[in-house]
């Protein structure tokens, strides 16, 4: 098939063999975004029971250190395998994800979920020693629980919408 020559640098992702490899290939797309879809589960999940404890709603007899610990790596190695497989995504239909009003949410709205991590771990954690095995937690502790579940949850109706909606902006 002849693709038009790319006009933008989003088309010129698109087209390139990579991403026409995956957008014709009868297995490549529905692999990768299965593949995307467990490793989103496995990053919300983990990062759920860990904000379900920042603002006292779940084990609150489990040290905050002690499930950061346990949920942390998975919730990295769920990260990485969900980045890739999205950029490979993105890579397949990169001009139509840009005009995207979901997709741009989404990942305006990983960006504020990774600030919001960010400031929890490097301001608040860094006194955890005083609050870690406390049923009640700290504002900022519980805030960053709010906020990443608010994120999160918004950021998964986005990824969903965004199935329903390609093709619709141009």
């Amino acid at each position: 098939m002849m693709y038009p020559e790319p006009t933008n640098i989003w088309e010129s992702i698109e087209y390139s063999s990579l991403g026409i490899g995956i957008a014709e290939s009868l297995w490549a797309f529905p692999m990768i975004e299965s593949l995307h879809v467990m490793a989103l589960v496995t990053v919300f999940g983990t990062v759920l029971i860990m904000d379900l404890r920042l603002i006292g709603l779940a084990s609150t007899n489990v040290p905050v250190s002690t499930m950061s610990s346990d949920t942390l790596k998975w919730t990295w190695i769920g990260f990485v395998i969900a980045a890739i497989t999205g950029t490979l995504l993105f890579i397949s239909k990169a001009s139509t994800y840009m005009v995207n009003p979901y997709f741009l949410t989404k990942m305006g709205l990983m960006a504020a979920a990774g600030l919001n991590m960010l400031i929890f771990h490097f301001l608040t954690y860094k006194s955890v020693a005083d609050w870690d095995s406390s049923a009640a937690l700290p504002k900022g502790a519980k805030m960053a629980g709010i906020l990443s579940i608010v994120f999160w949850l918004i950021i998964v109706f986005c990824g969903r919408a965004i199935g329903f909606t390609l093709g619709i902006y141009y």
